[in-house]
């Protein structure tokens, strides 16, 4: 019996992972992850390719021979010793690789797990991670691979990061003060419930280019979810709102008493200043017996299900110690190509620097100096590169330590909305204090400006 290949990028997460347990044996499934696992012998629950999402290249040949995949990749962590730039623009450049790659290896659809949103009149309107969640599910589809989004709130289940706050917070405070962000709607979904949608999603030709809101049976708030695990454990606890919302010493609180980063709190809380809660539509209708909070909490807490340990993962080997990434947003009023993005760049840098800095083009090759001195050498990539994507080699230069590696890219997205300026596994030949008090403050600052320059043409 023919079985489709499922390649899941976010694999070693809580929903990867359980689908992976829930369906090895109905897919052929390809998990990505950043280092290399070492599955025990006769494991058959997935192949495990090894992958850098931030390279092109990487991701296309992690998606060879998949029909579809599932995107669930969100704000990853730095991989480099230094990382500028906002999460927001990380996932747009992560997005369009895989995006791109999908394409290039004939992938059918992509199914992505995003957030619920609430109603709105402008993107502007929503949270940095809310708004970052959209854009993410623009951008997938740009290459032309359909997308097919299904936007949850909190999934319930064992393993799962939010509703281990919630139980750590009923187990670790006598006494919750509930600020309103904790009595904004939400509407919470059961684990299994969630992966039966996802699988029912994936292959549906008429889910191509759709996006479906996913939940339990009705919405709640959290106040409400902290009281109802409270009563579940048997644990007495003091429940009490507040009119404040205060999300910064909500973060940190959060953070304290649950041990949980505040980069993974941050987007809990400052989501929920809105409402949550799903508009009725047709995958919802083909679940109508969905189980509600109470019961979802009570199989995440006393069921038998447990999160499966991931296979080995061999020890990283670090490429550069002090290895760089910057990614900039860079606003394109005028819709411009990358192409021609990075050609007015190499004009305007010298003019910017009363021809301090120069430019000198030839073959394929730029050297960047400073009153004759070679700063950088960038190789440019015709081959890889089009009229969305300008791909340069970093490979020479006074400023280079290591010239066999790193590359710098311009990217249109968002329909060319913005432009992507990205700088990767950039090894700098300057003393880490020194480059990191020079040279990187002046990259951030030179990007600025000629963002302000685009921003005007």
């Amino acid at each position: 019996m023919f079985r489709p290949t499922i390649v899941i990028a976010g694999a070693t997460g809580f929903i990867g992972r359980w689908f992976i347990e829930r369906f090895h044996q109905e897919y052929n499934i390809i998990a990505l992850s950043r280092g290399r696992m070492l599955p025990e012998p006769g494991y058959d629950k997935a192949e495990w390719r090894q992958v850098e999402l931030y390279s092109l290249t990487s991701t296309e040949a992690a998606l060879a021979g998949a029909d579809y995949a599932i995107y669930l990749v969100h704000s990853m962590q730095p991989t480099t010793r230094l990382h500028q730039g906002d999460f927001e623009d990380t996932d747009l450049l992560l997005a369009d690789n895989f995006g791109r790659a999908a394409k290039a290896n004939g992938l059918k659809q992509i199914l992505f797990m995003g957030g619920l949103l609430p109603e709105y009149d402008s993107v502007d309107e929503l949270s940095r991670h809310l708004r970052s969640r959209w854009e993410v599910e623009q951008t997938l589809g740009e290459a032309g691979v359909p997308v097919t989004t299904l936007r949850a709130g909190i999934i319930v289940g064992a393993g799962g990061s939010s509703f281990t706050i919630i139980r750590k917070l009923v187990e670790r405070l006598p006494a919750l003060i509930c600020p309103s962000w904790c009595q904004s709607a939400t509407q919470p979904v059961e684990l299994d419930d969630a992966l039966k949608m996802m699988k029912y999603a994936l292959g549906r030709k008429d889910f191509f280019g759709r996006t479906f809101d996913i939940g339990g049976p009705g919405p709640t708030n959290y106040m409400s979810m902290i009281q109802t695990v409270a009563d579940l454990l048997g644990k007495k606890r003091i429940v009490r709102p507040v009119k404040i919302f205060s999300p910064g010493l909500s973060k940190m609180w959060v953070a304290l008493f649950t041990d949980t980063s505040q980069a993974l709190v941050s987007p809990l809380i400052e989501s929920l200043k809105h409402d949550l809660v799903c508009q009725p539509n047709e995958l919802l209708d083909a679940f109508p017996e969905r189980t509600d909070f109470q019961g979802a909490a009570r199989r995440a807490l006393f069921g038998k299900d447990q999160l499966y340990p991931l296979p080995k993962r061999e020890t990283r080997v670090q490429k550069e110690k002090n290895a760089v990434r910057s990614v900039q947003r860079l606003p394109n009023p005028g819709g411009h190509t990358a192409t021609y993005v990075a050609r007015i760049y190499q004009r305007w840098l010298p003019a910017f620097f009363h021809t301090l800095i120069n430019v000198k083009s030839e073959d394929n090759v730029l050297v960047f100096s400073f009153l004759g001195v070679g700063l950088l050498q960038l190789e440019f990539i015709p081959g890889r590169s089009d009229e969305d994507r300008q791909l340069f080699y970093i490979n020479g230069g006074n400023l280079v330590k290591r010239e066999d590696y790193g590359w710098l890219e311009f990217r249109r997205v968002l329909n060319g909305e913005y432009v992507i300026s990205a700088v990767h596994e950039y090894a700098p030949s300057l003393p880490w204090y020194i480059y990191t008090q020079t040279q990187a403050r002046a990259h951030a600052f030179v990007m600025n400006q000629f963002g302000k320059y685009l921003a005007g043409k």
